[in-house]
């Protein structure tokens, strides 16, 4: 708590503030600041909730450095305000000790399928104006991505288990270990009395390399691992092939879970890999090495076939593994789009949809990963910030469903 107070205590209050600017939903950091040294905690805390439902996981999950620490005028002396302490701190405070109830219903439906950052910042969001909210989950917890694709030293799920406890209060019907697509289909919806459905599936199909060797029981990708990390034994020595952050997670788990050595093989130099520097930085300090300028040519059962590509002439080589982690990115399924008419797939197989939200298909909204791809989890939420205001608009052209 003292250092909290103390960083916060050094803050300029700007009166044009940079890091508000840096701030995908336009936190008011300045004045989360001024109410949190003023002993105002408790409306600090309601400021938060109300601009990002999200804000307790963001202040844990979110890359500062990149977004308001980042444009903090203190990086200019050194050391900038630690924006996502302070926000977590109240933000925590709040969710805690605010009492959540039902809001008078409006006689208004709305169906969210995917319980990950996109689609429940839009359900507290639309339960709290009266809508009648259903949450279709594939899994059998809420969360996704949150849940099933960051790992438990970066985020506590027990932080998901009450923000669903929390929606529960507000009136928000959860229907876990239901794909939507399959059995129950956006057509039933409608015809079920749903004045609009969102779909918030995130990007859950992995990326492959094509090359020999990507079947084999030692190669495994990197958004399933990080599903169920403790069902895998990877055996002593790991190549993680990828350096985005998720690639950054597999290998800090894999450390976590067993593995002693854990290497990334990255095409490119060090200044080239596309993860956060955080988060290359602690990859570092827990111990994974990095094997730079390096593409894999084939996957083994005892390791990976590589060639350099930083040479005129490449050389190729050979490096030992137990297991394999591939981490090259993923995309989404098309299991709604095959079995929804009227909606489309953009050229990069993501779901096609405007700025705020709106698909091919009449009355169907998306965001979040599905539409931009990875993304980080408070751009999520400024996404379905926008979707709850269209989803107003397109309701109130007509009256409501009997």
């Amino acid at each position: 708590m003292k250092h909290i107070i103390c960083s916060a205590q050094t803050c300029l209050d700007c009166k044009d503030p940079l890091c508000k600017k840096g701030c995908p939903v336009n936190t008011a950091i300045g004045d989360m600041i001024r109410l949190f040294l003023g002993g105002d905690i408790r409306e600090a805390g309601e400021m938060l909730f109300d601009n990002n439902p999200l804000s307790i996981v963001c202040s844990l999950v979110c890359p500062h450095e990149k977004h308001c620490e980042g444009h903090c005028i203190l990086n200019e002396k050194g050391t900038p305000v630690n924006i996502g302490g302070i926000e977590n701190y109240i933000s925590t405070y709040y969710i805690e000790h605010r009492e959540f109830g039902k809001s008078e219903l409006n006689g208004r439906k709305l169906a969210i399928i995917g319980s990950g950052p996109a689609g429940l910042s839009l359900a507290m969001i639309m339960a709290l104006k009266g809508y009648g909210v259903t949450i279709y989950e594939a899994f059998d917890s809420i969360g996704g991505v949150l849940r099933f694709g960051i790992p438990d030293f970066r985020l506590d799920k027990c932080i998901l288990d009450m923000f669903e406890e929390k929606l529960v209060k507000v009136g928000v019907k959860i229907r876990k270990n239901c794909m939507i697509g399959k059995t129950i289909t956006i057509d039933d919806m409608f015809r079920d009395g749903f004045d609009a459905v969102f779909i918030g599936t995130g990007v859950w199909r992995p990326k492959t390399l094509g090359i020999k060797g990507e079947s084999l029981g030692n190669v495994h990708f990197a958004i399933d691992y990080l599903k169920t990390p403790k069902a895998y034994d990877l055996g002593r020595k790991v190549v993680v092939v990828g350096a985005g952050n998720v690639a950054m997670d597999v290998a800090r788990t894999a450390i976590r879970t067993g593995a002693q050595e854990v290497s990334i093989m990255h095409r490119g130099g060090e200044e080239s890999i596309p993860a956060e520097r955080i988060e290359l930085e602690h990859a570092k300090i827990d111990g994974v090495k990095l094997d730079l300028n390096t593409a894999p040519l084939e996957f083994m059962e005892n390791g990976v076939k590589y060639t350099t590509t930083n040479l005129e002439e490449n050389t190729k080589g050979f490096v030992e593994a137990d297991s394999i982690l591939i981490a090259i990115s993923q995309t989404a399924r098309d299991l709604i789009v095959r079995n929804t008419a009227g909606l489309n797939l953009a050229e990069d197989g993501l779901l096609e949809s405007d700025d705020d939200g709106r698909t091919t298909r009449e009355g169907v909204f998306a965001s979040g990963d599905v539409v931009t791809g990875a993304r980080t989890v408070v751009e999520a939420v400024a996404f379905s910030k926008r979707v709850a205001v269209a989803i107003d608009e397109y309701i109130a052209t007509f009256p409501p469903s009997k």
